[in-house]
């Protein structure tokens, strides 16, 4: 075995643990009597310590021990959940999950994270109000030699009676001549527990004429009270393990807790020993030792017991918990004939699939059209089906990249909390829509923009609690995560129920600072978008969280450059609601080609309504008007040509010199027609259309970026390499819909525009 693959695991799981620790907690504060939970946060504990000590992490090992021992006070009953529990508790997993670190790094425990153990450990002392516990002297031993020994049950097998474990000692006559001491292991047992009781038994001792000073006759039954689990007991008779047979029985109320870890591990394809070794109700000695017992038998001819059997007979394991891992055997297996099997694969190597699958689609549109031009029946049946086969591999790959938005999402948990305590107000976090899909690339890179809106919105937008009571609202505050699919991008919500903005602050604020002028009258979107400017800031006071006027704007860059747009919704004494608008995948899209004299152009497909022929007669009534009248209802649009400044194609003629008025009537009459076309394109709820000479219909369409130099050009979001090797401009849909809306408003103002 590879001790470094094994690390290397042990480091993975311990973080999902964690992960799955720290949500629990974040849930066990609204819900503090769901066993459940607590159970989660205690597995999560107990599973880390156990692995942690499989490595020599002795650090980790005592640290996760005495959060181990606050846990068990609270599953027993005799600790309440509270929020400064649960902070602690918080405070815990960070640092357990800066030890787990430092085991990945490989690096000693610095002096630091070693004075945090500390400091945690008093805290968790002084919530719980617990000492700890004296070791055991052998005086005290000797006081607990008289009381019964505790009852195990009959079978051997369920476990004890009592809540603590029963250790049955049977040292071999040689081992003290082999320098061992029976009572200094007993005693080295107090370190970390307390012995409730032990009943030395002597039926072993011979007579007086057969007995041996040098010989040790006695065994011991030891009932014993600890928070340590079997492996930590066993580990205490190391060095006289080969000299004494040792039978270690859990608790009745750990047995129970085996069978809930057996059911929650993951669906890994694992032997029973290996099973009942992680639950912790089996050794690795004790399981070395059935082997050897299932090898000799098998040797010396008998029928062989399976391992099972064998543990249950040497009162090993209690037959619940063998049945239990035998069922969650049987259960991986059946899982695993239905599920196909996970790998992990590294990003880089998925990203150069994604390129080679871009390359394959420009080389299949150039067999495409040369399919056309040639005009072969068979050429064109094949590059036919090439392009459908190339369509499901591009589906394919862009399905591998994408994940749900849930765990991004689900972070957001312990912020809300957090800030909320901060700024001593007490807020919800509510979350919808965590199963939506998108790029996993887009999904990495939002979860900043995500933290300022949801910081700013939990400092701006949520009033304290004395307000919300005047204003007739309940005295927590709530914040909403949704995400959905709208038309080919994905919308995603940061909303509040707090005092939305203030339109008048924002106005004063951008005159003191000359962003408008103070006669100019602005809409409400364009009043909301004054504060994604550089600086800008309405709070009265600063503080670690908002008011120096950083961030906003970082927020619109950064969903610009993800090909994005956020959008404000805000009411007055009712909250706001932040919506960003993204592109479910940055590398390859369906589109729609078309082409302005020369030039080709590529409209997302998803953003298409319909395409309408654009006649005089239409162009005549809009009476000068960038409008149509679309089956009654007003299309305002936009003619590419005119925006990129496309001239117009020169027109064959004869030449003057050689032809005749008759030649030049005749060439008029044959001149076609112009005929443009409309694109309808929709984007968050608006239409508009664009105007275009001619519709090659859909296309395949590769994103390229555009260089630094282009950066700032407006209307264009990217470009493709078509199938002849000429460039094609990727349109940008969103900025040429709100240019459509922002002339429409400049031409008719609405009426409830407020003067600056």
């Amino acid at each position: 075995m590879n001790l470094d693959d094994a690390l290397d695991t042990f480091v993975i799981e311990s973080r999902e643990l964690l992960e799955n620790m720290e949500a629990a907690l974040l849930q066990i504060e609204q819900s503090p009597d769901d066993a459940d939970l607590i159970n989660a946060i205690f597995r999560a504990a107990h599973t880390i310590k156990g692995s942690a000590g499989l490595f020599g992490q002795d650090h980790l090992v005592t640290f996760t021990h005495s959060a181990e021992n606050v846990l068990d006070q609270v599953r027993g009953g005799h600790l309440a959940i509270s929020g400064e529990l649960v902070a602690v508790f918080l405070g815990v997993c960070d640092h357990i999950g800066t030890l787990v670190d430092c085991v990945a790094e490989k690096r000693p425990i610095p002096e630091e994270a070693q004075a945090r153990s500390v400091e945690l450990i008093q805290r968790l002392k002084a919530v719980s109000g617990e000492a700890t516990p004296a070791p055991t002297t052998t005086s005290q031993l000797v006081e607990h030699v008289a009381p019964e020994a505790a009852c195990v049950r009959e079978g051997g097998g369920e476990g004890v009676e009592t809540g603590n474990w029963h250790i049955s000692l049977r040292f071999n006559p040689d081992v003290l001549k082999n320098g061992m001491d029976p009572v200094s292991f007993i005693r080295y047992l107090g370190t970390f527990g307390r012995i409730v009781s032990i009943v030395t038994l002597t039926d072993a001792l011979p007579g007086i004429a057969e007995f041996d000073p040098e010989d040790c006759y006695l065994g011991f039954e030891i009932n014993y009270e600890t928070e340590a689990d079997k492996a930590a007991i066993e580990a205490a008779f190391e060095f006289v393990r080969d000299d004494a047979r040792i039978r270690i029985l859990p608790p009745h109320s750990l047995v129970d807790e085996y069978l809930a870890l057996i059911q929650s591990f993951p669906e890994e394809d694992l032997r029973l020993g290996e099973i009942l070794i992680r639950c912790g109700t089996l050794t690795r000695h004790e399981l070395e030792r059935a082997l050897e017992t299932q090898t000799q038998a098998r040797d010396d001819g008998a029928d062989a017991q399976r391992i099972g059997e064998v543990l249950v007979a040497q009162n090993l394991v209690q037959p619940a918990v063998v049945e239990a891992a035998l069922q969650k055997q049987k259960q991986v297996k059946e899982n695993k004939t239905g599920d196909a099997s996970l790998i992990r694969v590294n990003a880089d190597k998925l990203d150069e699939h994604i390129n080679l699958i871009g390359e394959l689609i420009i080389a299949s549109a150039g067999i495409n059209l040369a399919a056309q031009k040639s005009g072969q029946p068979d050429l064109l049946e094949a590059a036919s089906l090439l392009n459908r086969l190339v369509e499901n591999i591009r589906d394919s790959a862009l399905q591998l990249r994408m994940v749900q938005i849930g765990a991004t999402f689900n972070k957001f948990q312990r912020v809300v909390r957090d800030v909320s305590r901060e700024i001593g107000k007490d807020i919800r976090l509510e979350i919808s829509g965590a199963d939506t899909e998108l790029d996993k690339t887009v999904v990495e890179k939002i979860g900043d923009p995500l933290t300022h809106l949801v910081r700013n919105s939990m400092d701006h937008g949520i009033e304290p609690a004395d307000v919300r009571l005047a204003a007739g609202k309940p005295a927590h505050g709530t914040l909403r995560l949704n995400a959905y699919h709208d038309s080919g991008s994905i919308v995603i919500e940061v909303s509040d129920d707090g005092g939305g903005l203030n339109k008048a602050r924002i106005l004063a604020k951008a005159i003191d600072r000359g962003l408008i002028k103070p006669d100019q009258v602005l809409t409400d979107d364009e009043i909301h978008g004054l504060i994604f400017e550089p600086g800008f800031s309405t709070a009265a006071q600063i503080n670690n969280l908002s008011g120096r006027g950083v961030g906003m704007d970082v927020v619109r860059r950064n969903i610009i450059a993800l090909r994005g747009s956020v959008e404000i919704e805000s009411e007055e004494g009712i909250g706001a609601t932040m919506r960003i608008r993204l592109p479910l995948t940055l590398a390859i899209i369906d589109g729609f080609l078309v082409e302005v004299g020369n030039s080709s152009f590529v409209v997302p497909l998803e953003m298409v309504v319909e395409c309408v022929e654009l006649t005089e007669a239409e162009i005549a009534a809009s009476q000068g008007r960038d409008q149509l009248d679309l089956r009654g209802e007003v299309l305002p649009f936009i003619r590419l040509r005119d925006l990129f400044e496309i001239d117009e194609p020169a027109r064959a003629h004869n030449d003057q010199r050689h032809s005749t008025g008759a030649e030049e009537d005749l060439a008029t009459v044959l001149q076609p027609v112009k005929r443009e076309n409309v694109v309808v394109v929709n984007y968050a709820g608006h239409r508009a259309g664009l105007v275009v000479d001619n519709l090659q219909g859909e296309y395949q369409t590769v994103i390229r970026p555009l260089g630094a130099v282009f950066s700032g050009l407006q209307g264009i979001s990217g470009f493709t390499i078509l199938g002849t090797g000429m460039v094609a401009l990727i349109l940008d849909v969103p900025g040429l819909v709100k240019r459509v809306a922002r002339q429409e408003t400049q031409t008719h103002p609405p009426a409830r525009a407020l003067p600056a």
